[in-house]
This record gives C-alpha cells, structure tokens and sequence, in this order.
C-alpha cells in the first residue's frame, strides 16, 4: 500500500490553508513586547505568531538539526544513508528530521526502502523537499544551515517556551525582600518543611526548648534564620553540550534556557552563558540582551567530552566584583570526563568559585551513582541545590524553582 507523503504547502495558498487558530499563539504574541527581540525579520516573526503552519515546521527542522550536532542537508548524502543503513541513519537524524526531509513516516520507509521503485520515488521527494528549504532560505545552495535558518529556528524556540511557560505562571512582579537561601541572615522565624540545616538558628532553637521544659530540642521547638535577596542577581547558565547530550536532551536544556533568560531579564536581572564540552564553546557575560542569548542558545551544538573544572573557572571570571548576588547554574548528564583527575579538578574549581562568593547549584540528567555523588558534592562545596532529572519535561521548571531561590 503507498502512503502519502508528508509534505510541506508550497504555494501562497496552500500556506493560507495550513494555518490553523491564532488564538493558541496570543499569550506568544502578547508577550513580545515586553522583551525587544533586535534585528529579528519582520516578516518572519509575523509568520510564526500568525501560526503559518509550514513556517513554523522549518522552523522545527532546523531547531532538531541543531539539536543532533547537523549543519548540513545534502540529498544525496541524506539518500545514501537511509538506504544503506536506515537504522544508523534513524539513530544520527531522529525521526521528525527524517520525515521532514523524506515527505514519508519512518515506519513505512523501514518496510519499503529496499524496492528500487520506491527509492526513486524517495530520492525526487529529498531532492524536492531540500530544494524548497533552499527557496525559503533556511539552507543555502551547498545544504549549509543559514542566517535567516538560525533566526527561524530561534523565533520557533522562543514561542513554544513561552507557550509552554506561560500557563504555569511563571511572571509576576520582583520583590526584592522575599526570602532567599542565598542573602543574608536577618529574622528568625519558625523551622518549615524544606529548610536548610545550615540556617538552623541553634540558640534560639534551644531557648525554646528550654523555655517549654523539653529536655532535648524538638521539630516545633526549631527556629531558622530568614535570608533577604541582596537585590540584583547574575545568574550564569552552563550547558553541557557533550556529545551524550544530543537530541532531546539538549533540546530541553536550551528550551530552559530561553525560560531562564526570559524571566531573569523580565526582572532586571542579568543572564550568562556557557557552552562547554571538551572545551568552553560559548561565552556569554551576563546581559540583558534577550535577543543574543536566544540567538546564542539556538546556535548550541552538541559533541565530545566534559571539562566541567574549566567551565566553573570560566564562571568565576564572568561575574563582576561588585556586590551583586551571583549563582552559577550547571546542567548535564555525566560525569567530568576531561583531564588526569576530571572529578578532583571540578571539585577544586567549586571551592575556588565558592571563596569568590560564586553559589552553584547542579540539574543533574539521569545521573548514574557515581555522577550523583559527585554532584552531592560540588553543591555542598558551592552551597546550591542538586536537583536529579527522570523527565526531561521537568527541566524548564527546574531552572526556574532555582533562579526563584536565588532571587
């Protein structure tokens, strides 16, 4: 039985039809204006918030290409390897880019990739779907991902995070004096449920028991310290992009980056970046230019080892002297895997960051016993939180529980 191919609209009309409810992009497209995206296409961000469909979908290819460490689409190249070795091929591309490209759902061409007939039939649909992403602009006539492709992609990201964040009422207005784990001591007030041992006001836990006629201290006797915010935080977001952080998981992790960002420049706070893996690929000082690090993050690729001692030491010189709150915020899915002693270096740059008054916090990705440990560890060293992903769908949220502790 032939499927029918999947196939992006072509003509101005076909597009017109593709569209479907703008209503589900309006708190997108309402939310714009409170943070300046520069240099962005008019046109192009008129596409995406009016929902155009097909727009949209080149905007998720190139997303995912970036995503599993692609650069390029080739026809030819993207042929051969499906034909020779699909379930390699399905591994390395994902099946959403293979069913971009190939017009057919990954299934049906498992079946059908050995009957030369068909093959000629999915050789015209690469070659004509390739050609129409060179019509749009989104790859240039060698196949390589462009400018406008990045743009794209990046805009896509933006408005599904916003999409995504938004319901779970993640804005609001900054107030300064809430309570943070992270600023200074100042009343003391009764021990809740999620406190920190360290903010335990000892003293005035054991008058209280003495006071009631306990002999030892009791839960209802504990008192804690309440912290301030110190006002402004910088906050820096290191991503891991190791090769081990293909696909998904670094789809999620620049997705939270994006919320991060949003929400932190929403509230006059500062935002960084860093990209590492066998060595530090990206450095962003904190900003609250919204509009590169968006860019920035889109841009993120993943491939090779971990050197999370050099990127903490990165950290450490990116955030100013002044008086300001500063956080450093790790995301990966390993252990430290470059150098001689990976982990006794991480573990030496923690305390480093820590005397510079620099707290860490780590969301740690599927972490096996061992990375876990270590992870206990460097949180303790940078007096943050650890905080142990199973659902990737969590992530976004994770980064914004930490900022909210640090704020």
């Amino acid at each position: 039985m032939k499927q029918k191919p999947l196939m992006f609209p072509s003509s101005i009309e076909e597009r017109e039809q593709a569209k479907v409810d703008v209503s589900k992009f309006s708190k997108a497209e309402e939310l714009t204006g409170k943070l300046e995206l520069q240099d962005v296409d008019e046109k192009l961000m008129h596409s995406v918030l009016e929902n155009d469909q097909s727009v949209i979908d080149e905007g998720m290819v190139i997303e995912e290409a970036l995503n599993r460490g692609i650069g390029a689409f080739t026809p030819d190249m993207m042929f051969e390897r499906l034909v020779k070795n699909f379930t390699m091929t399905k591994s390395m591309f994902g099946e959403s880019l293979i069913r971009a490209v190939s017009g057919y759902d990954p299934e049906y061409l498992d079946k059908n990739l050995g009957i030369p007939e068909f093959q000629r039939e999915l050789k015209k649909r690469i070659e004509e779907n390739l050609d129409r992403f060179k019509k749009d602009g989104i790859i240039d006539k060698q196949g390589l991902i462009t400018e406008k492709g990045i743009e794209l992609a990046s805009l896509v990201l933006y408005i599904q995070e916003l999409d995504n964040i938004v319901p779970k009422g993640v804005h609001g207005e900054r107030v300064h004096k809430k309570e943070s784990i992270y600023g200074d001591k100042q009343d003391v007030r009764d021990y809740r449920k999620g406190d920190r041992y360290k903010d335990v006001a000892i003293k005035k836990s054991a008058k209280t028991a003495i006071r009631r006629g306990h002999s030892e201290i009791e839960l209802s006797d504990l008192k804690t310290h309440e912290r301030q915010s110190k006002g402004e935080v910088y906050i820096v977001y290191a991503m891991d992009a190791s090769g081990s952080m293909k696909g998904d998981k670094i789809g999620v992790c620049k997705k939270a980056g994006v919320a991060l960002a949003y929400k932190a420049i929403q509230e006059r706070d500062r935002v960084g970046l860093i990209v590492f893996g066998t060595e530090i690929k990206e450095v962003i000082e904190p900003t609250r230019d919204f509009s590169l690090l968006l860019n920035s993050i889109t841009r993120i690729r993943a491939s090779a080892e971990t050197d999370m001692a050099a990127t903490i030491k990165k950290a450490v010189e990116m955030f100013p002297s002044t008086n300001v709150t500063k956080h450093l915020l790790l995301l990966s899915d390993a252990l430290p895997t470059k150098g001689d002693d990976p982990e006794k270096a991480t573990l030496e740059a923690a305390s480093f960051a820590r005397t510079n008054g620099i707290t860490i916090s780590l969301i740690g990705i599927n972490l096996d016993d061992k990375g876990k440990s270590l992870a206990e560890k460097l949180v303790e060293i940078g007096r943050g939180k650890l905080y142990i992903v199973k659902d990737l769908k969590e992530i976004d949220k994770l980064v914004l529980e930490d900022y909210y502790a640090v704020m």
